[in-house]
């Protein structure tokens, strides 16, 4: 098999050139059909993919292999029973029973809106329970036809309905409101997120390439990536269930990838024509050389990012899906439009220019100092290092983990409103009880007995049967509604309890309900703090399948790239620790509500989002890879070429360094530009991302990488003889 060489100096080009060499040479000869091709595929594609914001989802963080996954299906096909389209909180101006002819006309107009079964409300029913404790606000329950839109409903009432009606006051709540709200709110984040990133990371483009032409190429393929993701994210849809929250990734990697690649691809263009080498061949020896090395790294993180395919929650995989698409799509833009506007350009690449002197990069200079120093005195430096990072991770191990709800809208959303008005006003959590399925149940009376054994648990308000309600383990009253609480030899109980279902303590009551023992041949426990539960332990359990996906891919992929197997090692376990520490600082942020000045207003729960600290974690791991490979890129070719480890890694971090810490920089402004959002989950993945990659560009790449290659030694280049026949025959670099 042929070997790749990734980035190579300047030996002697190979007799038969490489399909890399053979891919610049013909994007140079044919540049403007090239780029005119890439061009009219990006808008064809663009004007396609725009049809993504109408496809994609707000919610997917359930697990739909999940028990409360199976509850809800029980519900619907056998009892015939779902949760409400919406859920309405109405105040009255003096109270609930004095204006009850307001309300009762409000809600029969609610009742006549197409695709609305029926509403059960405080009026219609004089269930106490549905009046809150002010005596002013009240609940009513939208049912959805069995075969209507229920999003449609959902929005129907809400615009139809909600804010000021009379001398009511109207607020929608339920998971179609809160999903509408999120939609309506994410594609203005990503509006927003644009307009705050683009022009920054633009103005501090032409002062790190240098000229103004130059810092237009990251947008090109910036550009064409984004556009192609929707494009494919779009598709995808027609097939399986797409986040909406998956769009914030495509906009922020997208531009992420583009400016590293395209600083990359412009760094050693300018390398080569400074050697010497005319346009069309400058062009080929850099597709063949940093192209390489881009190839490479667009692999590495796509096969990161493809990590997240193993959870069930569509959320989560939706991101999977962008993140692949968008690596892959940056590379094709990398290898071919930046190719062929350099081919077009010449040495006009520096038009324009706002920095005085060579724009080419040099052999000796800061990061090389930098560099020497940390490796006269490796070890304070790695130990300093590491101290540092385990301070900041710290604060991570006393993370209490939650999940999106209403309250990671802004706090004067209508829907986050009604979810505070009902916490406050209502102690049960009437609009998400503990749905109990007993299947193949006891006789009545077992039912009870189990019925009151549930009640007597401290966090539950009471307990719904067949036949009675239990508060406390007696019968207070019969149920008024009998008809959809058994089904043959099948019975449905429904627990409401006083604490929150997202949050430890409800998760903690699903799992003590779970462990009473029930009358029935299988007991299913459903409801939103079964769901949150399920996810939960979907995410933990596939936990440590992600971390070895990771670490085997890290592994094979630099053993190929280095034919080392301690370099593999170094970086999975320093990406870890810079890792660990981002997460840290999540938690000491939003968990504990600090920095507000910074982040922008947020609820504060408590709690930390399981799901964006896995997303955090992946993407952050995924773009430490791909600096990991740029700087291995030059370090392995210098030692290569005959230089002992400290020249090498020298030498190396003075041709990346600058590369990778102007990336990060504008990198971190992209995902900074995130802390605009609305979204507390958005927020907290554009703030763990910036500090991960800024940690990861300044302590690990420039500290300790240094130290421990110094400490290192030869041991660097270590493998078994039989590891290097392997790599010497499919390895990823010429030995």
């Amino acid at each position: 098999m042929n070997r790749v060489h990734i980035e190579p100096g300047h030996q002697q080009s190979p007799t038969r050139p490489g399909p890399f060499h053979r891919l610049g040479a013909f994007v140079a000869r044919h540049r403007w059909p090239v780029l005119i091709a890439y061009a009219v595929l990006a808008v064809v594609v663009g004007a396609l993919g725009v049809q993504v914001f109408g496809a994609v989802k707000s919610e997917g963080f359930a697990d739909p292999n999940g028990d409360a996954a199976r509850a809800a299906a029980y519900l619907e096909d056998d009892f015939g029973t779902t949760d409400p389209a919406v859920v309405l909180v109405l105040t009255a101006p003096s109270d609930v029973d004095t204006d009850a002819a307001a309300a009762t006309e409000l809600l029969d107009e609610v009742a006549a809106t197409p695709g609305v079964d029926n509403v059960v409300s405080y009026w219609s029913t004089g269930a106490p329970q549905l009046r809150g404790e002010d005596g002013r606000t009240a609940q009513a329950f939208v049912y959805a036809d069995a075969d209507a839109d229920r999003e449609q409903v959902s929005m129907d009432v809400v615009e139809g309905f909600t804010g000021a009606q009379g001398g009511l006051v109207v607020y929608a709540f339920g998971g179609e409101a809160i999903g509408n709200a999120f939609t309506e709110l994410i594609s203005g984040d990503i509006a927003r997120a644009e307009s705050v990133a683009v022009p920054l990371t633009a103005i501090l483009l032409v002062f790190v390439l240098g000229s103004v032409v130059a810092a237009g190429l990251p947008f090109l393929v910036a550009g064409g990536t984004i556009l192609g993701s929707f494009l494919v994210l779009y598709v995808i849809s027609l097939f399986t269930d797409v986040s909406i929250f998956s769009l914030n990734l495509v906009t922020g990697l997208g531009l992420a990838l583009g400016i590293d690649y395209a600083l990359l691809i412009i760094n050693r263009f300018r390398e080569e024509l400074g050697s010497g080498r005319s346009v069309p061949d400058a062009v080929a020896t850099t597709v063949n050389t940093a192209g390489k090395t881009v190839f490479v790294s667009g692999l590495t993180v796509a096969v990161a990012l493809a990590s997240l395919l193993f959870f069930p929650q569509y959320f989560l995989r939706s991101f999977g899906y962008a993140g692949i698409a968008v690596s892959l799509l940056a590379v094709i833009g990398a290898l071919t439009a930046i190719p062929a506007l350099l081919a077009i350009l010449g040495p006009r690449v520096d038009k324009l220019k706002v920095r005085r002197g060579d724009l080419r990069p040099k052999d000796d200079g800061g990061w090389a100092s930098l560099a020497r120093f940390v490796m006269r005195r490796p070890w304070p430096v790695l130990l300093a290092s590491i101290g540092l990072l385990v301070v900041l991770a710290s604060p991570a191990l006393g993370a209490v983990f939650g999940q999106v709800d209403e309250r990671a809208l802004p706090a004067d959303d209508p829907v986050a409103q009604a979810g505070e008005l009902l916490r406050q006003q209502f102690p049960g959590n009437e609009n998400a009880p503990y749905q109990i399925v007993l299947l193949d149940a006891g006789s009545p009376e077992e039912v009870l007995a189990y019925a009151q054994e549930v009640s007597r648990l401290d966090e539950v308000a009471r307990v719904t049967t067949p036949g009675e309600i239990v508060v406390d383990g007696q019968v207070v009253a019969p149920n008024p509604d009998p008809a959809t609480w058994t089904s043959g030899d099948d019975v449905r109980l429904a627990a409401v309890g006083t604490v929150p279902p997202i949050d430890p303590a409800g998760e903690a009551l699903l799992s003590d309900i779970r462990a009473i023992p029930a009358p029935a041949g299988e007991v299913v426990v459903g409801g939103v703090a079964a769901e949150w539960g399920d996810a939960t332990s979907s995410i933990v359990d596939r936990f440590w399948l992600v971390v070895a996906w990771l670490a085997l891919t890290t592994l094979v992929i630099l053993f190929l790239y280095t034919g080392s197997l301690l370099i593999p090692v170094k970086a999975f376990l320093l990406n870890l620790l810079s890792l660990s520490a981002a997460l840290g600082v999540l938690v000491w942020v939003f968990q504990e509500g600090r920095l507000s000045w910074l982040t922008g207003e947020y609820t504060v729960t408590g709690t930390i989002d399981m799901s964006t600290l896995v997303l955090v974690g992946v993407i952050a791991f995924a773009l430490s890879m791909d600096y990991e490979v740029f700087m291995l890129s030059r370090i392995t070719e210098e030692h290569a070429a005959g230089k002992d480890t400290t020249d090498a890694v020298a030498f190396g971090l003075q041709r990346t360094g600058r590369i990778i810490t102007a990336a990060a920089l504008l990198i971190a402004i992209v995902f900074a530009a995130f802390l605009t959002s609305g979204a507390t989950n958005i927020k907290q993945l554009g703030l763990g991302v910036t500090v991960a990659i800024l940690l990861d560009a300044t302590v690990v790449r420039a500290l300790l990488v240094p130290a421990f290659m110094r400490i290192a030694g030869r041991a660097n280049w270590w493998a078994p003889g039989w590891l290097k026949r392997v790599h010497q025959r499919v390895g990823l670099q010429e030995g």
